[in-house]
């Protein structure tokens, strides 16, 4: 009797996923290090003055001598969504009483739409990625390295036992991460544990993320 066919099982979507867990504004990785992301603002460096542009490359340098840690800056184009903006107008041509500005909130809706479906009109976000890693690399020998292979968990839950130490040097990070950026004139968000998962989201799924809406923010909760 020969034995059943069987397919060799493929692994989860979530273990080729490098994030454990996303809690109180930060991201754990597997390993158990640390991540908090900054949305940045940009600045037109090309309209400021000789004098303008002069400080703020001096306040950049200045900002990145500060730095006793490592920074990922990370820029994501994506196409305009203006899905919301649309159903804005529908619902404000719905209201209209008087029809010649009915029609023209309806032409004026279809506009938009054929301009920034035309001409592919981009939306750039700006993102600093600031680290925490509680153990040194140089200090673990094979047999510790291995352990995170084999069994992420468990390291994890090693760290979550000094997560709220390893969250303060993290914050600490932040300040100053914040702080320099913020002195030559760029505002600066930290996003918070929602938002955190909708950027990722829309990182794993770059086709799904435009496509398919994510539940309402206030809707969307993790432990």
């Amino acid at each position: 009797m020969s034995a059943p066919n069987t397919k060799p099982t493929q692994p989860s979507t979530q273990q080729r996923v490098y994030i454990s867990q996303i809690k109180q504004d930060a991201v754990v990785l597997r390993d158990g290090t640390l991540r908090a992301v900054l949305e940045v603002s940009s600045v037109n460096f090309a309209l400021k003055s000789e004098d303008e542009q002069q400080a703020i490359i001096q306040g950049y340098v200045g900002f990145l001598n500060t730095l006793d840690f490592e920074l990922e800056i990370v820029i994501q184009s994506r196409k305009l969504d203006i899905r919301k903006y649309l159903a804005s107008l529908d619902e404000l041509a719905k209201q209209q009483t008087n029809e010649l500005l009915r029609m023209q909130t309806i032409e004026y809706r279809q506009y938009v739409d054929e301009l920034v479906t035309l001409s592919e009109i981009m939306q750039k976000k700006f993102l600093v990625v600031v680290p925490y890693s509680p153990f040194s690399k140089k200090r673990k020998n094979w047999f510790s390295r291995a352990q995170e292979v084999l069994f992420p968990t468990r390291v994890v839950r090693l760290a979550d036992a000094k997560f709220a130490k390893y969250l303060k040097e993290l914050d600490r990070r932040v300040s100053i991460a914040a702080s320099g950026l913020s002195s030559i004139g760029l505002q600066i968000t930290q996003l918070d544990t929602q938002h955190l998962i909708e950027l990722y989201y829309q990182l794993y799924n770059p086709t799904r993320g435009t496509d398919r809406r994510m539940p309402p923010l206030d809707k969307l909760r993790v432990s």
